[in-house]
């Protein structure tokens, strides 16, 4: 793919296009096949970059990976796992943090895992402390290297652990999950995270044959199982691409049809959407997101984990947010380092600024680390075409929705990040009208 993007802004998106299974799932119920004893099919498969490097991965262990595009339909098959070559390991490390989640399942099926050096989006520190921690709890055995970290299991296989998280990390919650299934004994995970992805993942588990059962105070208890089977199941679609449509629609004053969007794992995202004055139609297919015409409204909005406002839907509606009459405040509290993007918004017109202090309803545990983690939003703005550079995933989608709203043609560079999130997803903005064309270089 070509990673300069002409983009002539200015012009509605209008038009119907679909959304299929949730990257922030679907490579983790990829890794969840290396602890079946028979093959796995997963289907609602997304073509994303993610995708392919864990394919790749797995492969790497000897995994048997299909993967029907046209269908979105995918085979593993673990049966013949190995060890691989850590400078193998190594060239794919660099490309995502879902190496760490390959642990677990390694460390069952082979008594050892080797983790590099992890890549993903620069918005802030997502340490691997937890993982490792909670690795250590089960009993195994970490040593960090130059070249990467070996872990090992002892010779008296992995136990249960009471483990609590002192925030509700997704991935720390994921390495918990994926390794205590096939421990000995039981498992209590105090301070989860309980996104719908991760439910849909435990789902996937108890498919397999764990018995995971989840408290109403973000307690999830683990009882380990000798061995799993395979799954055969269908991934939740992905609301954080639907909302970035959904915010699209919204800051270009267009008509977007997202088809595979999903009503009860969107409610927060839906509540908002409609009080900064976007509209929307839901039917047993999708939901419709449309600007009604008149005048956005600004609003306070502070991230949070679910059920709260999702960290990755505040970029693409802070684009929308510029448009909005009045002053909006967006108080960021999951990571610190996500107002980067906001940079080349200034540059088009926006007038955004930046805070270290928390301007939120209440203080969170960025306040006194100096980190600008809150923004004032002041609009409406015009907004008008620059040369853009993509800073990470979601950053980079929220520019593109900031050039397709601008006067003016802009030119976004590194949009290949951007494949890492969203399938096809210049393929859509032609079928939504935008005009777009890669330069070649």
């Amino acid at each position: 793919m070509a990673s300069v993007l002409k983009v002539e802004g200015g012009h509605p998106l209008n038009g119907t296009i679909t959304v299929r299974g949730a990257k922030n799932f679907v490579p983790k119920a990829m890794v969840a096949s290396l602890l079946g004893d028979t093959p796995s099919q997963l289907g609602n498969v997304p073509l994303i970059r993610d995708v392919d490097v864990v394919s790749d991965l797995l492969r790497l262990h000897g995994v048997s990976v299909n993967f029907d595009q046209k269908r979105g339909h995918m085979t593993l098959d673990p049966t013949n796992v190995k060890v691989a070559s850590r400078s193998d390991i190594d060239s794919l490390g660099g490309a995502s943090r879902i190496p760490i989640l390959f642990c677990g399942p390694l460390l069952h099926q082979l008594g050892e895992a080797f983790i590099p050096e992890l890549g993903g989006c620069a918005i802030g520190g997502r340490p691997i402390d937890f993982h490792l921690d909670g690795l250590r709890q089960f009993g195994a055995i970490v040593d960090k290297r130059a070249d990467g970290i070996h872990i090992t299991q002892p010779a008296e296989g992995l136990r249960g652990a009471i483990i609590d998280l002192p925030f509700p990390s997704v991935g720390a919650t994921e390495q918990t999950l994926l390794t205590a299934v096939r421990v000995q004994g039981q498992t209590i995970l105090k301070g989860a995270a309980i996104e719908p992805e991760i439910m849909d993942l435990i789902n996937v588990l108890q498919k397999m044959g764990a018995i995971i059962s989840v408290d109403t105070d973000r307690t999830i208890r683990i009882e380990g199982v000798e061995s799993m089977t395979g799954f055969k199941h269908q991934a939740l679609p992905d609301r954080i691409e639907a909302a970035s449509w959904a915010a699209a629609a919204l800051a270009t004053h267009g008509d977007i049809y997202v088809l595979g969007a999903h009503q009860p794992d969107m409610t927060t995202f839906l509540n908002t959407f409609r009080k900064v004055g976007g509209a929307f139609d839901i039917d047993n297919e999708g939901i419709r997101f449309y600007h009604p015409g008149g005048q956005l409204k600004s609003l306070a909005l502070e991230t949070a984990v679910h059920p709260g406002f999702m960290t990755d839907w505040q970029q693409p509606l802070v684009v929308a947010l510029t448009q909005a009459q009045g002053l909006s405040i967006v108080h960021e509290t999951v990571y610190e380092n996500r107002f980067g993007f906001t940079e080349a918004l200034r540059k088009m017109g926006a007038n955004i600024q930046v805070y270290r202090e928390c301007l939120g309803g209440t203080p969170c545990r960025f306040g006194q680390r100096n980190f600008f983690h809150s923004a004032v939003i002041s609009g409406p703005t015009p907004l008008r075409a620059a040369d853009i550079e993509v800073p990470d995933l979601r950053g980079g989608f929220s520019h593109l929705i900031a050039a397709l709203a601008a006067d003016g043609t802009s030119t976004v560079s590194g949009i290949d990040v951007i494949a890492r999130g969203y399938e096809h997803f210049t393929t859509k903005l032609r079928q939504l009208d935008a005009r777009v064309d890669y330069v070649s270089q």
